[in-house]
């Protein structure tokens, strides 16, 4: 079959390579002898596969290895007792080798895709938004009534976490750079938009009457004592990720006079270990499609063979929703 390899550590110009390799097997290596074969109809595209071309991911594969976590297609073989078989039209979260023509999932990690979704938004579906639903409801304790504000609000994750928020009953302000990025904001469903530039933190306290419930930050980096600065009492700031570079340091006595929280949302790691969380974030990510608050945004589609250009529209920050490699014609 087709794939796009990673074959030496060199960025995402230079590093990828499109080979032919052998079809998995349907086993995979978080459930030995188990698997769901999935026909990969589009691959989502995501920064830890930047890092990954330059072997900086915490994930750290020999070279040469298949990147691509996460797939929209259908299902070719399912193990007896899944809750997908053969035919399904699925999301998948693969972990690794999702940018070929035939990927293998853990079936705990394989969802039926609704008709309201296409493939692309399949592939966009499992890595945000159950990464959103996590930090929000399980990590986050969001509840109906309170004011969210979202840093990075127009890219993958923060596009998926004003759907959910809103999704959840809660009033949202984005954080963006351009009038492009408001855009898609506003599609995502913000209420209200402020500029990264500008005093998004006034602003902002100023639109929830005193101070945020809540922050989801992807981006870390300089803004995140003005993050902590906008929350009311009792405020919590998600920190998601670090796709602005540098890791902030916390001044523990701003928490301590304002009553606040820092909280970690490490998705991935948390919920590998536990399928049945899984299974429950999917069913609950399913109801809001099903009551029409998630829609993947997809922001650029690109063929598998010019993976490089998705990766380097990833890493110069001109992404906007979630970028897909179309994998089948």
């Amino acid at each position: 079959m087709k794939a796009v390899q990673i074959v030496e550590l060199t960025g995402p110009r230079d590093a990828l390579r499109v080979v032919d390799v052998p079809e998995p097997e349907a086993s995979h290596p978080a459930t030995p002898g188990r698997g769901v074969l999935v026909e990969v109809h589009a691959a989502g595209v995501s920064f830890p596969e930047v890092l990954q071309t330059r072997g900086q991911y915490q994930v750290k594969p020999d070279v040469p290895f298949t990147p691509g976590s996460e797939v929209g297609g259908i299902v070719r073989s399912a193990p007896e007792g899944a809750a997908v078989q053969a035919g399904d039209r699925v999301a998948a979260f693969c972990m690794l080798g999702g940018w070929a023509e035939v990927a293998v999932a853990p079936e705990f990690f394989t969802f039926n895709l609704p008709d309201a979704l296409d493939y692309a938004q399949g592939a966009g579906l499992v890595l945000n938004y159950h990464t959103a639903y996590f930090a929000l409801h399980s990590r986050g304790r969001l509840a109906e009534g309170e004011t969210v504000l979202v840093h990075g609000a127009a890219g993958g994750v923060g596009t998926a976490s004003l759907q959910i928020a809103r999704g959840l009953g809660a009033r949202t302000i984005a954080v963006v750079s351009s009038d492009e990025k408001e855009a898609v904001a506003r599609e995502a469903g913000a209420d209200e938009v402020v500029r990264s530039d500008g005093p998004w933190k006034d602003q902002a306290k100023q639109i929830s009457g005193g101070g945020v419930d809540m922050v989801v930050d992807p981006v870390g980096g300089d803004r995140f004592t003005d993050s902590l600065r906008s929350l009311r009492e009792g405020g919590r700031v998600i920190v998601v990720g670090f796709t602005g570079g540098s890791i902030p340091e916390v001044r523990v006595n701003r928490l301590l006079l304002n009553n606040t929280e820092v909280i970690g949302a490490g998705w991935g790691a948390y919920v590998l270990s536990k399928p049945q969380l899984n299974i429950e974030i999917g069913g609950a990510v399913d109801r809001l499609i099903a009551a029409g608050a998630v829609r993947p945004i997809i922001g650029a589609r690109f063929p598998l063979e010019r993976a490089a250009d998705a990766l380097e529209l990833i890493d110069n920050r001109g992404a906007t929703g979630k970028v897909v490699l179309d994998v089948a014609p």
